[in-house]
């Protein structure tokens, strides 16, 4: 059914692969400078999914050693799933290179105003928890659920 599925979206796919065919599929792209995907659920495609860039075990149905090996496991088998994984990731990573940035210009401001005496030690130690404060409130912005 999965072979029909990818036959219509006119995807290159390989089917009925032995574990050790797997890993060496997955390292042939690597080799030519792909980032490779892997999705399995069971026992024969832990060693590939481990293998891969990113590692995606149908959680689901998947088997614990699927689940172990790749990098993400999706608790349904619902491959839909897999783009809004992408999307969420993506989502993440804005909201963690704000954080670093807010943190690093947040540090140094404050650095430099404690180096040149335009601000007390004392203070400039309180303050070095506020942008604690708003990295907690930039996060929690991932707890909401956005239409993509």
């Amino acid at each position: 059914m999965k072979i029909v599925y990818a036959e219509r979206l006119g995807l290159l796919y390989r089917a009925n692969l032995l574990p050790e065919d797997k890993i060496a599929v997955v390292k042939e792209y690597q080799a030519n400078g792909h980032v490779v995907v892997m999705v399995g659920d069971g026992v024969n495609d832990a060693p590939a999914l481990a293998q891969a860039d990113v590692g995606i075990a149908m959680g689901a149905a998947g088997s614990d050693v699927s689940i172990e090996a790749a990098h993400v496991a999706l608790m349904r088998e619902d491959w839909s799933l897999v783009p809004e994984l992408f999307w969420i990731a993506r989502r993440t990573m804005k909201v963690v290179r704000l954080n670093l940035a807010f943190t690093a210009c947040y540090n140094v401001a404050g650095m430099s105003f404690a180096a040149l005496g335009l601000l007390p030690l004392t203070l400039a130690a309180a303050l070095q928890s506020l942008p604690d404060l708003g990295i907690l409130a930039n996060s929690s912005r991932l707890l909401r659920q956005r239409e993509k």
